[in-house]
């Protein structure tokens, strides 16, 4: 959708409007466009070792006093939280001390992912989803206002019944294995270690979970001194798009790597909105140094594209954080669209003021031929980084938004990223 267009300036005002002057609605609407159908599952494990059968959270029945028109308290709690200020309680300064869920099925790994899918299978299911796309920016510019209300209202409800589902398998102690979407991602990159599906959670605020994977090192390999990625990935991919460049870093910079689903992304609950990502990123974050790092300096923020706004942001709180790596980043959402700063009521992640804050080495990543978000915006994200915390940036040419990390370029993204990665130690 073409936000320089008439009806969808009037759609987004709309929006605004109707939620009660929320950014987060009008953020949700612009921003987050999670894959639809997600590029991977959760296979449910029951406590006694049973595969527990799949959950169709749009179709799942509400059981009573958790459906109906009230909604559960996950969701009201999400309806009532219009403000935006930096300074709610939740999201303030915050001790690593959360005591959240992480059930996993440790012996998960890619063991699906040999499976052998032929070509035309992969373009056949790219082509549905292409058309799916298509569709949906179809009926957007036909009737914004109506599009955009009926897609915040299917995500209120998946909301509901997903916190619900999630509430109980924690309750039954159901545990997760990793299954990703063979058929469009063709065959993924082996990894030596183990690779955990994890539900964290409940949120404090919201009540919902949040998805992730960690690609974990083997016990031999592992030093005092080892690095953990946590990875925020772009507004149209999800932990199975990402899997194959997760299991790449752990295998190739020998550190682990914790990918994780923003609020109504894949199997994550919650509902997509910036405050909520923000929630998120410190919710993971926590669970990360409390059960895999131990300590914050080995933690390295890593924020792709609307990722860098959860990642800046936490490292603007975070000042023992380890490292920060900035890809395809933007100075802030609404700058994306518009230099002016008219809208600047209804702008979102603004990383050009909290780049600023920050306290540890930063590594800024931009292709020059960036059409969605232009270089200009990594170089004045690069030039705001304090002094002593900037590292070399890498303007890679010839490369887009998406793009980077595609064919022979892979092999120095690796090298300039070892490269940060070991310059932290030094």
């Amino acid at each position: 959708m073409c936000c320089c267009c008439p009806p969808a300036i009037t759609a987004l005002f709309y929006l605004w409007v109707r939620s009660g002057f929320s950014k987060d609605a009008v953020a949700g609407a612009l921003v987050f466009f999670p894959p639809d159908p997600p590029l991977y599952k959760f296979k449910r494990i029951a406590a006694n070792g049973d595969v527990l059968p799949d959950i169709d959270d749009e179709a799942e029945d509400l059981e009573e006093g958790n459906g109906g028109d009230g909604g559960t308290e996950e969701s009201k709690r999400e309806e009532d939280d219009d403000d935006d200020s930096d300074s709610d309680s939740d999201l303030g300064t915050f001790e690593i001390d959360t005591k959240s869920s992480h059930k996993a099925n440790n012996d998960a790994n890619h063991t699906n992912n040999q499976q052998k899918v032929s070509a035309e299978v992969r373009r056949q299911r790219r082509k549905q989803r292409e058309e799916a796309r298509q569709k949906q920016r179809q009926e957007y510019s036909q009737d914004p206002i109506a599009a955009m209300t009926d897609r915040s209202n299917k995500l209120r409800l998946r909301a509901k019944r997903r916190s619900k589902i999630d509430a109980r398998d924690d309750t039954n102690g159901v545990t997760y294995q990793f299954v990703p979407d063979i058929a469009t991602l063709g065959t993924l990159p082996s990894f030596h270690g183990t690779i955990q599906a994890l539900k964290i959670g409940p949120q404090k605020r919201t009540g919902s979970y949040i998805a992730a994977l960690l690609y974990k090192l083997p016990e031999s390999e592992i030093t005092p001194n080892t690095k953990t990625i946590l990875y925020s990935h772009g507004n149209a991919a999800d932990i199975g798009a990402m899997s194959g460049l997760q299991a790449m870093l752990a295998k190739n910079l020998k550190c682990n790597v914790l990918v994780y689903d923003y609020s109504g992304y894949g199997e994550s609950g919650g509902i997509p909105m910036e405050k909520n990502t923000y929630r998120d990123v410190k919710l993971v974050y926590e669970w990360l140094v409390q059960n895999v790092t131990k300590h914050e300096h080995n933690v390295i923020l890593y924020g792709q594209s609307v990722g860098s706004g959860p990642s800046c942001y936490l490292a603007s709180r975070r000042c023992n954080v380890g490292g920060l790596v900035l890809h395809s980043p933007f100075t802030s959402g609404m700058r994306v669209l518009t230099p002016s700063r008219a809208m600047a009521c209804l702008d979102i992640f603004p990383n050009i003021d909290r780049i600023k804050k920050v306290k540890c080495p930063v590594f800024v990543i931009h292709g020059q031929k960036d059409q969605e978000v232009g270089i200009e915006h990594g170089m004045a994200l690069h030039a705001a980084v304090p002094e002593d915390c900037k590292r070399d940036p890498w303007w890679v040419r010839d490369k887009g938004h998406n793009d980077i990390c595609d064919g022979p370029d892979i092999v120095e993204y690796m090298q300039r990223m070892n490269k940060f990665v070991k310059s932290l130690d030094e």
